[in-house]
C-alpha cells in the first residue's frame, strides 16, 4: 500500500516496539529507524520487531541502513516480509543508489557532500518519493564540528544544502522534508524553524520527539485568517478575468497559487 503524504513525521527506534503505537497515534507518519537509533548488536531484534508489530503502511516509513552498509541486505529481506512500501535511504549519494529499492517509494536522505552535489540527480530518480536533508551527518562528512552557530542559526553550508534539497525536490515534483530540530525543549525555536520551512516551500518536517509534532502541525496548518483570505481570493478568481484587486493588493497568478496552497494545507 502506498504512503499517503502528511507533513508531521516522527522517528521511533526500530528496537523499541513499545513505542510504535504511541508514535503512530501522535504523528502523521512514523519512521521506524533501523539506522542511527539502533546499535549494531540490536539490529536483528529490531527487524523482528518491525515484522511482528505491523503499523499502517500508508502512514509508515522504514529507515534502512546505508547503501554501503553490511546491514542493508538483511534490512531488504525483512522488508519483503512486511507490507511497507516506503523506505528512507540514508546517505543517498547518486541516483543509482535508489535502484536497489526499485519496488519502493524512497525518501532519499541527503547528508553527505557527494549527496549534496548530486541532489538533482537523486531527485530525478523514478522511485524518489521525497527528499530530506540531514544537518549533523552532513557537517561530520565535511569534517566540521556543528551545523549551527552559538546563536542557533544554521551555518552557511547547511543553509546551502537545505535550499538545494528543497529546490531539487520541487523541481522534479517530489516532496521535500526539512531536517529535525535537535534542541528538544526549545519549542519556540522549533516553531520558528517550522514556520520558515512552510513559507520556504517544504512539504513537511521530521521530528525526533513527540512534543515536536503539534508544533510542526500548527506551522503547516493555515490560520483562520490565512484560510479566509485564500478562499475569498479563489472565489473571486472564479468570476474575474485576469488580475484583480482584493483588500488593496493586486492578485495575479503567483498569489492565486499561494491561495491554492494555503487551502490545500488546510485539508
Amino acid at each position: 500500500m502506498a504512503l499517503e503524504f502528511k507533513p508531521a513525521w516522527l522517528f521511533v527506534p526500530g528496537d523499541r516496539p513499545d513505542r510504535y503505537t504511541k508514535a503512530a497515534e501522535r504523528s502523521d507518519i512514523v519512521i521506524l529507524d533501523l539506522e542511527d537509533a539502533v546499535n549494531d548488536a540490536d539490529k536483528a531484534a529490531a527487524r523482528e520487531s518491525i515484522i511482528d508489530f505491523p503499523l499502517d503502511p500508508t502512514r509508515t516509513v522504514v529507515r534502512v541502513n546505508a547503501r554501503d552498509s553490511e546491514h542493508l541486505d538483511e534490512d531488504l529481506k525483512m522488508l519483503a516480509k512486511t507490507d511497507y512500501a516506503a523506505v528512507m535511504l540514508p546517505k543517498s549519494e547518486r541516483g543509482a543508489d535508489l535502484t536497489i529499492l526499485a519496488d519502493y517509494q524512497v525518501i532519499a536522505l541527503i547528508e553527505t557532500a557527494l549527496g549534496a552535489v548530486n541532489v538533482a540527480e537523486i531527485a530525478a530518480a523514478p522511485n524518489a518519493y521525497a527528499l530530506m536533508w540531514g544537518s549533523e551527518d552532513l557537517i561530520a562528512d565535511l569534517g566540521g564540528g556543528s551545523s549551527r552557530t552559538d546563536e542557533g542559526d544554521y551555518r552557511d553550508v547547511a543553509k546551502h544544502v537545505r535550499s538545494s534539497t528543497l529546490l531539487a525536490a520541487r523541481a522534479h515534483g517530489k516532496y521535500a522534508l526539512d531536517s529535525i530540530w535537535a534542541d528538544i525543549p526549545n519549542l519556540e525555536g522549533l516553531a520558528g524553524e517550522a514556520e520558515d520551512a512552510v513559507q520556504s516551500g517544504f512539504s513537511g518536517k521530521v521530528s525526533i520527539h513527540p512534543s515536536h509534532v503539534p508544533v510542526v502541525r500548527d506551522a503547516f496548518r493555515p490560520s483562520d485568517e490565512q484560510l479566509r483570505w485564500a478562499q475569498a481570493v479563489l472565489d473571486l478568481a472564479a468570476t474575474e478575468k485576469g488580475a484583480f484587486a482584493y483588500e488593496g493588493k493586486m492578485i495575479d497568478a503567483p498569489l492565486l497559487k499561494h491561495a491554492e496552497l494555503i487551502v490545500a494545507r488546510a485539508v
